[in-house]
């Protein structure tokens, strides 16, 4: 770093995203993409007419993506606000609701990207210690009087909780924004968007990496009353207006309308994922109960750190995270049928070398 660095900026702790190896030579189960390409329509709205249109800015107002957003999930435009990935939406949460006064809470094992993001803001927070078991206990939030921030289902542990539980936390404080993340819902979890009608605060995130397979193009969205798509709007036009580019626009409109084949990709990612569940409990690893599109799972064999070491030497990438609670276990994104079949292989050579 420089001379020049902010004691603010030097005070961060960055998230540190999961390799990503250019050369192709590994299966990577360790960034939670989709194995599947886009869908077909995205390859036929991304014409080279479209391409040749990039010398332009893009829509700031995001309208047309918004509106094919809001059909889908049967809300108001007004209700949508769409971004260059949902870290971008989580980040102008952050910054919109929580300040001076108001900490965030959010719990002490969860996406990295909420402790990056208010160590950057220079905002306050507390962490809120998951059960023994990993679960999420809602009544641990129940009194806490700013915002809350909860990845429903978790990361990394894949484990989620009822809407029941988010509608109580609502209803406890309607002056207290719950925000929810929903990246993994469409794998199994309980959306809470049927309820923004009902709440005024309460603000859904998600995002198109991962169940619509758009994880390059970096499409994020957010669904809530129309007062707080207002507040984040308030805070995209102060960083960055155009935030989504003119193709992910395109890309993404066409994906949420193209609903056969996302529920077509989301079974088959729910399918593999109790296969290669079987295949790991058969090999003695406990694994987290999950509804998402990975595993986090452990084994009394061998140490975290050692099988996520041994499995890059078989050319597949898993995810390990140098932290208490969480060493003993890698987190597996569920790939195709191939390539669960390649983990499981690899799997039973490795143990049975030890």
């Amino acid at each position: 770093m420089s001379q020049f660095l902010s004691l603010e900026a030097l005070r961060c702790a960055p998230y540190t995203p999961g390799e990503q190896p250019q050369d192709q030579q590994y299966i990577k189960l360790n960034t939670n993409e989709s194995p599947f390409p886009p869908s077909p329509r995205v390859t036929k709205a991304v014409s080279r007419a479209e391409l040749q249109k990039l010398y332009l800015y893009s829509d700031p107002a995001c309208a047309a993506l918004n509106a094919a957003i809001a059909r889908y999930y049967e809300l108001q435009p007004e209700n949508v606000i769409t971004g260059n990935g949902s870290d971008e939406i989580l980040a102008f949460a952050f910054r919109a609701f929580c300040g001076q006064g108001k900490p965030a809470a959010f719990a002490d094992i969860t996406y990295g990207f909420y402790e990056a993001q208010t160590a950057l803001f220079g905002l306050e927070a507390e962490r809120i210690p998951l059960r023994e078991d990993f679960s999420l206990n809602v009544e641990d939030y129940m009194e806490f009087p700013g915002p809350i921030f909860i990845a429903n289902p978790n990361a990394p542990t894949g484990m989620a909780i009822p809407r029941a539980d988010i509608q109580r936390l609502l209803e406890k404080d309607p002056g207290r924004v719950v925000v929810v993340d929903e990246a993994y819902v469409d794998f199994g979890g309980e959306s809470c968007v049927p309820m923004i009608y009902r709440y005024d605060n309460l603000l859904v995130v998600q995002t198109m990496s991962k169940s619509r397979s758009l994880a390059g193009g970096r499409v994020g969205f957010a669904m809530g009353h129309a007062g707080l798509i207002q507040d984040l709007n308030r805070v995209k036009y102060s960083f960055n207006p155009y935030n989504v580019n003119r193709l992910s626009l395109i890309a993404g409109a066409a994906a949420v309308e193209d609903a056969a084949y996302f529920e077509t990709c989301c079974k088959a990612v729910q399918g593999n994922r109790a296969w290669l569940t079987g295949e790991l409990e058969r090999l003695g690893f406990t694994v987290l109960p999950s509804s998402a599109n990975f595993v986090f799972a452990k084994s009394q064999r061998i140490s975290g750190g050692e099988l996520y070491r041994l499995l890059k030497e078989e050319g597949i990438l898993v995810r390990w995270f140098d932290k208490d609670r969480l060493r003993d276990f890698v987190r597996i994104t569920i790939g195709s049928m191939e390539q669960m079949a390649a983990l499981a292989d690899a799997l039973d050579r490795i143990l049975e070398a030890l």
